[in-house]
């Protein structure tokens, strides 16, 4: 099988040197240039992975039941340390943090992923933060997206955005499920049956959250993506809730994209384009 890669850049990367200008927000520490000058000036291969969403398939051929690993989880760490996705045969899922993979299981328990563990869907990126938004009060994930998107529309609504968000969280709510097995059902179907939903109170943990820009409609989900662990890396899922009184969330906007794709046929005779956002709602936010 092989590995198909396709390189996009948001519009933040092409736009002309001469116009480009500092807009930085929060605590960042960002020199006058902006990261897409600075991104073209090195022209590096290191520094253009740091500012790189890396993202394996689509989360549109993962909610049509393409469950096969891709990649393994040794090689999708040389692509990020921070990252969110899930595992073939959708075993888990996905929480990178700090360099290291970790999947939240079905059971409920938590495990550092093994190298050899393959991937169907996920994204990662280099954390180099750049500035960050301190939170109070937020009663439900409704409400910290909209501060969260308040961020975005300050420091530029169509670069992508990492955010790392740790505190003490008086409520928590995630899901997970059971490994599926051939032939596959589609998400929304094998979460009616396999999904496994746990409550957590008073517990310490970061979230980790994906923003996708309007544009990316057709390969993510525009908008906010959050799973969550434990401090103790003990516990942890796809987020679907929350509640806490104050929090840090730190931030990494960055302006380039990469998705890795298969040669594979089960993948080759899907059809990509169909409009299933009704069914990724539903597996995002257990809404129908």
């Amino acid at each position: 099988m092989k590995k198909i890669l396709v390189i996009l850049l948001a519009a933040a990367t092409i736009t002309p040197l001469a116009s480009c200008s500092a807009q930085q927000s929060g605590n960042s520490s960002e020199p006058a240039e902006t990261k897409s000058e600075r991104h073209v000036n090195t022209n590096t291969q290191a520094e253009t992975d740091r500012e790189t969403i890396y993202q394996v398939a689509l989360l549109q051929s993962l909610t049509q039941g393409y469950y096969d690993g891709i990649i393994k989880v040794s090689e999708l760490k040389k692509h990020g340390d921070i990252g969110i996705g899930t595992f073939e045969g959708v075993n888990g899922e996905m929480i990178v943090l700090d360099g290291k993979v970790y999947q939240a299981l079905g059971d409920g328990t938590v495990r550092e992923a093994a190298d050899d563990e393959t991937v169907p869907f996920c994204n990662v990126t280099f954390f180099d933060k750049d500035g960050s938004v301190e939170l109070s009060d937020i009663n439900d994930a409704n409400a910290l997206k909209e501060k969260l998107n308040a961020m975005v529309e300050q420091n530029g609504k169509n670069l992508f955005y990492f955010v790392k968000m740790s505190g003490t969280f008086e409520k928590m709510n995630v899901r997970s499920e059971i490994k599926q097995e051939r032939p596959y059902k589609t998400l929304d179907k094998a979460l009616e049956t396999d999904q496994r939903e746990f409550n957590y109170d008073n517990i310490m943990g970061t979230v980790v959250a994906l923003y996708c820009p309007d544009y990316m409609n057709g390969l993510n989900t525009p908008g906010w993506h959050f799973h969550f662990i434990s401090d103790d890396k003990t516990k942890g899922g796809h987020l679907l809730d929350l509640q806490f009184a104050k929090a840090t969330a730190e931030y990494d906007a960055t302006p380039g994209f990469e998705m890795c794709l298969t040669d594979n046929g089960d993948f080759q005779k899907m059809e990509l384009s169909k409009d299933v956002s009704d069914a990724i709602k539903k597996v995002e936010t257990n809404e129908e």
